[in-house]
């Protein structure tokens, strides 16, 4: 396992970007805690406290894909960079009007400015190693690694947020001074290294590409084009794909979104259930403990399956793993137990970061380089959005029939994620990897080739 593992991070400027990355997405597990913790203790209200949590989730979802896009035109640095300490202004300003009792439309304001330039890190991540890696197999790994790091991230931000916002000494607001310094130190230390960002791709006319077919150009990474005879030349490569339809035209990509969106409305009708269960059993405060268990499930197969390739299609890879999500969380109902739902848990989790890598994969090779950012984007947003929709349907679930709704609702989530899995299987299986992640390669038959998640 540890040998594919060490051989992307001793690619040059790898172990850097990727640890940058760790530390910059951590708040992205802490500010809707934070958020939720802080306000209703200065506020005394749960409404107001869900209402600027989800001003800035739905922020997030709209600024995200937009701030991608940007990225794959202009660069990172140039985008993000300036987005990332905007954000971070907005969420100091947001801890200061709330320890000064500001009123709730300056909180919504702050609270959506934060959300709408936070971006996505996990994408920018991932752009970076299939800008640096050559084939789907390194893909693979690489992106299981952050799907670990993602589950890194999602065990001890909450916790650390809820720690800082409920300790005695220190203020209320002192999660989200935590996040900010996570993200501002994060990013510039991410942003900082300029040898691993991908080129952008400048979306041009059709008429300049026919003026670059005379032109020769460079390979991403500095590498000379190979161009055989009757090949065309590299930057018409480009040209053509800077060219391509948008993202959401793609329809493996919006298989994947749907799926995403269900299966996250599992997650948050999860989170939701398994509080209410341990309220119901007198043990709220193991709440925490039981809801670590998904990721630690989670994190053990990421790595597991991140140390080799599989054989397999990856349509068949991401309906394998949805249907195990699904299986995996008809059971939760059945748990007589905190013990017994943790371990169940901790097994149902192991299916969710090969499926959130192979949705990802999928997206990779469904669209051109010069939506990448994007692309990866969208599908981490419809992550995001499901779990918020399934907060607040879990939250009607658990209020109608207490913590055995909410796991129906989870068990119906998790069909769901795989009745839409089944609806795009049309549209999944022409998703196929390449045998080069560079210029001119040529897709490989999904029934022979070892495929790379991503």
């Amino acid at each position: 396992m540890s040998s594919s593992y060490a051989t992307i991070l001793r690619r040059p400027g790898a172990l850097g970007f990727s640890a940058a990355g760790l530390i910059a997405r951590f708040p992205m597990s802490m500010v809707g805690i934070s958020t939720i913790l802080a306000i209703q203790e200065l506020y005394g209200s749960y409404s107001t406290a869900g209402t600027v949590s989800a001003v800035n989730v739905v922020a997030v979802a709209v600024g995200a894909p937009v701030l991608a896009r940007l990225v794959d035109a202009r660069g990172q640095s140039r985008v993000m960079l300036p987005a990332t300490l905007g954000s971070a202004a907005a969420l100091i300003g947001l801890a200061a009007a709330t320890q000064l009792r500001a009123p709730l439309g300056v909180l919504l304001v702050l609270s959506a400015l934060a959300g709408l330039l936070a971006g996505s890190f996990g994408s920018l991540v991932r752009s970076r190693w299939t800008y640096i890696l050559d084939t789907p197999e390194q893909v693979h790994t690489a992106f299981s690694l952050e799907a670990a790091f993602d589950e890194v991230a999602f065990i001890i931000g909450p916790v650390l947020a809820t720690v800082l916002c409920t300790s005695p000494p220190l203020p209320a607001t002192s999660g989200w001074i935590a996040a900010v310094a996570l993200q501002v130190g994060g990013g510039l230390w991410f942003f900082s290294q300029r040898a691993t960002e991908p080129t952008p791709h400048r979306r041009v006319p059709a008429s300049t590409a026919a003026e670059a077919s005379q032109r020769p150009g460079p390979r991403p990474g500095g590498r000379k084009p190979a161009t055989e005879p009757g090949e065309p030349a590299a930057p018409v490569r480009d040209q053509r794909r800077a060219q391509t339809r948008p993202v959401l035209r793609h329809g493996a990509v919006v298989a994947v979104i749907a799926v995403f969106l269900a299966s996250g409305a599992m997650f948050g009708a999860n989170d939701v259930a398994a509080v209410a269960f341990a309220t119901e059993l007198g043990m709220k405060s193991a709440a925490g403990t039981v809801l670590a268990a998904w990721g630690v499930g989670s994190f053990t197969a990421a790595l597991v399956y991140g140390s080799r390739p599989w054989h397999r299609p990856l349509w068949q890879q991401f309906l394998l793993g949805t249907t195990a999500l699904a299986l995996g969380a008809s059971t939760l109902v059945l748990a007589p137990n905190l013990v017994v739902l943790g371990v169940l848990m901790a097994l149902t989790g192991m299916a969710i970061a090969p499926t959130v890598t192979t949705g990802n994969s999928i997206t990779q090779v469904s669209v051109a380089p010069s939506q990448l950012t994007e692309g990866l984007a969208w599908v981490g947003t419809a992550m995001n959005i499901g779990i918020s929709l399934g907060s607040m349907f879990g939250g009607y679930a658990v209020d109608a029939a207490g913590s055995h709704g909410g796991y129906l609702l989870v068990a119906a989530m998790g069909w769901l994620a795989v009745g839409m899995c089944l609806c795009g299987l049309r549209v999944l299986r022409q998703a196929r990897p390449h045998r080069s992640l560079h210029d001119g390669a040529e897709p490989v038959g999904t029934d022979t080739v070892g495929v790379g998640g991503a």
